[in-house]
């Protein structure tokens, strides 16, 4: 890909989540040599869990919830499964987080900068009606990683009627 993409309709429309679940604004990169892609999340006080946090200056900085990262991770997945691997959910296929092997938040991120994540899959097992994908995740905020994730996700064909 040659530069930044707004979010496509088609793809917005093949989404297991609402847009306003997505959470991203950008699709940055998608690499299908690399089986990798990287998307932008802004990130404001108004983010899910983020905007219920009990805020102290020292104590307790917000940031962007953990629990809202894990979250992007399965976006993540989605990305990659739409534009690497194919997958439509109007075909019927639907993914399911399976494991996180590894999972390290390394810094915090404060709501202002965007993060950016990058999803590659390192190992992906294709069968007519399943595919298991691992893959690596890594958030980044002006530079710094936030995040970093060893996890796997099964793809399912199923009919849709």
């Amino acid at each position: 890909m040659d530069a930044p993409m707004p979010l496509d309709p088609e793809f917005l429309k093949e989404c297991f989540y609402l847009p306003e679940g997505l959470l991203i604004d950008e699709i940055l990169d998608v690499d299908v040599d690399a089986s990798r892609i990287r998307v932008r999340m802004p990130t404001h006080d108004g983010l899910p869990l983020t905007n219920a946090q009990r805020v102290h200056p020292v104590l307790h900085p917000r940031h962007v919830s953990g629990g809202l990262m894990i979250h992007m991770t399965g976006v993540a997945g989605m990305v990659h499964a739409y534009y690497v691997l194919g997958l439509r959910h109007s075909e019927g296929w639907v993914g399911y987080g399976g494991a996180i092997h590894r999972g390290r938040f390394k810094n915090l991120a404060p709501p202002g900068e965007p993060i950016e994540i990058a999803c590659t899959a390192t190992y992906v097992r294709r069968r007519e009606k399943t595919i298991m994908a691992r893959y690596d995740l890594e958030f980044t905020q002006a530079g710094r990683e936030v995040y970093f994730g060893d996890q796997t996700a099964m793809w399912l064909k199923v009919d849709p009627s």
